[in-house]
């Protein structure tokens, strides 16, 4: 152990014990245990037959600037008391009882009337080289982010959705734009398994995001109820379609297991917290704290950053915050921005760095930053473009094939289907176009070719999409894009001002189809606003002159009828 140590200070890293276990038995000493808390001097020393196994967590001392950090998305029922729990765990503070530490998260004003997150928040977590909590409330209210990145060696940001469901595309959106690590199921304790928990956890399942569950409220739960909740919770997770082992959460040698094993995807830890009293909320933070990034981009692929917000900051000018996929992206640095409603890009420089409101000057692969970028206004940019390296030569494809996968729909999936396609960041209506199969219904696999409707997108292969449309949700993946070469242009719009008949003979006589070329002129108010008003009927207009249908006889007739004074 003193060996480890000093290697760990050679290297300027930090290390702290976690936990210890006999080697001679399958179960470890936990915290409430002796051989925890006395050294490994006096355990040898009582028994000294007896081998012992020491857990320790070492993490390198890194620039203040840099830091470790993991995304986890927060999900659940209306009322499962998501917000709270972020509250409590990001400002040291705990509830009262009637929501009062879910303030600071909310971010429009009938969030806080109605007490219902309407859009996408985040709120972050500070841990320290040795695993300590930085988020502490010095009695003026909570840190400010820059002050927790700074002290921090690795952050977890929470993406806070919405639990109701007339606000599922937001949640969906957060799922699939944000690119989450891990996912937060929240359920209430006395309500149960209800209403939109198992909406999101399928969404989890279906874009492979590991789930560890959360059971929130045990304070004010009868022991029957929280039973049952934790009965029907557990076989939801051992079902044919979740297929996850649930490991309910007792003691800190519990929590060491799951976190080193979480990114198996098999392994579902089970927290039963209280956000009132603080039960079992430090197992929730040592489980956090160990949680590592499932993957890391390299750095020396070309660059790769998708946008999911965007701001106009007063001295600043636009800024753009998402998710850096790939690469490298250094202050000063000209990428291509796109693409747009024609699906073009252009050249943009990077005009400042932040990360978590922390400046900085460069940012790589997996992490959240925000750049401001020179000469270019925020109605240029909408949600679902990219800053990409010009290295890659991008383009923006109409058409795209992928392998779907129905999971539910009321009666079955033909050609011309149009639905609302979840990618990243992008969020686009797209038709069906043609598919390997005459019709699709629940759990039917095929191969699909979609085009989007309103302009095209930038796309890569691999990627997953959601596909849904009202109770519709089909899941799967890009498995081949289309160049704007191979595909047809999309054909513009008819002028709504335009006369809607157009002689079918062009080069020949307009009297010989029947028909004359100004009679399908369109009558009614002009864009100016003046009226045109609509002349008799059987009038005819050739040459400026109206010829009258009826015969000059009859004209005279009618002259030579009218009474004379």
């Amino acid at each position: 152990m003193e060996t480890l140590k000093s290697v760990c200070q050679k290297i300027g890293a930090a290390c702290q014990q976690l936990r210890l276990k006999s080697s001679n038995s399958q179960t470890a000493a936990s915290g409430d245990d002796k051989g925890l808390t006395s050294g490994s001097e006096e355990l040898s020393e009582s028994n000294p037959t007896t081998r012992w196994v020491s857990d320790f967590l070492i993490r390198k001392n890194i620039d203040e600037s840099d830091f470790i950090e993991v995304r986890v998305a927060v999900v659940g029922n209306v009322d499962a008391g998501k917000s709270t729990l972020l509250g409590v765990l990001t400002n040291g503070i705990l509830d009262d009882g009637r929501g009062n530490a879910r303030l600071s998260l909310f971010r429009h004003k009938h969030e806080i009337e109605s007490g219902r997150t309407s859009s996408v928040g985040n709120d972050i977590l500070g841990f320290d080289q040795l695993g300590n909590v930085v988020n502490k409330s010095d009695g003026h209210g909570s840190m400010d982010w820059l002050s927790v990145c700074k002290k921090s060696s690795k952050v977890i940001t929470f993406i806070d959705l919405a639990g109701h469901e007339k606000y599922l595309k937001t949640t969906i959106f957060g799922m699939t734009g944000h690119m989450p690590d891990f996912c937060m199921l929240m359920v209430g304790s006395n309500a149960g398994v209800v209403g939109m928990t198992k909406e999101h956890l399928g969404l989890a399942l279906a874009l492979n995001v590991p789930v560890f569950v959360v059971v929130t409220k045990i304070d004010m739960c009868p022991e029957n109820v929280l039973k049952d909740t934790l009965k029907l919770l557990q076989r939801i997770l051992k079902s044919q379609g979740c297929r996850k082992m649930p490991i309910f959460i007792q003691n800190e040698n519990d929590v060491v297991v799951t976190a080193t094993n979480f990114t198996s995807e098999r392994v579902c830890p089970i927290f039963q917290i209280s956000n009132v009293t603080g039960h079992n909320l430090h197992l929730l933070k040592m489980f956090l704290n160990l949680l590592s990034a499932r993957s890391l981009p390299k750095a020396d692929e070309p660059a790769e950053f998708q946008i999911d917000d965007i701001y106009s900051v007063p001295g600043v000018g636009t800024v753009v915050a998402g998710t850096m996929l790939r690469g490298t992206i250094n202050l000063n640095d000209n990428l291509l921005l796109g693409p747009d409603t024609l699906g073009e890009f252009v050249s943009v420089p990077i005009k400042s760095i932040q990360r978590k409101r922390l400046p900085v000057k460069f940012v790589k692969g997996g992490q959240t930053a925000s750049f401001a970028l020179k000469k270019i206004k925020r109605n240029q940019i909408r949600k679902g473009m990219v800053l990409v390296s010009p290295t890659l030569k991008p383009f923006a494809c109409w058409e795209f094939e992928g392998e779907i996968l129905v999971l539910h729909h009321p009666t079955t999936i033909s050609v011309k289907y149009q639905a609302m396609v979840h990618c990243c960041s992008v969020r686009q209506t797209a038709a069906i176009i043609w598919m390997d199969k005459e019709a699709l219904r629940t759990g039917d696999k095929a191969t699909i070719r979609f085009r989007f409707i309103k302009h095209p997108e930038y796309l890569r292969v691999g990627i997953r999409l959601v596909f849904r449309e009202g109770r519709t949700k089909a899941v799967g993946s890009i498995t081949k894009i289309f160049h704007p070469s191979e595909t047809p242009q999309k054909p513009s719009h008819r002028n709504r001002y335009a006369p809607r008949y157009q002689a079918n003979n062009q080069g020949g006589d307009a009297s010989s189809s029947g028909v004359s070329h100004n009679q399908g002129q369109r009558f009614g108010r002009r864009r100016g606003g003046a009226r045109q008003r609509k002349p008799l009927m059987g009038a005819n207009f050739e040459n400026g002159e109206n010829v009258a249908n009826q015969s000059s006889s009859n004209s005279t007739v009618y002259k030579n009828s009218a009474p004379q004074t």
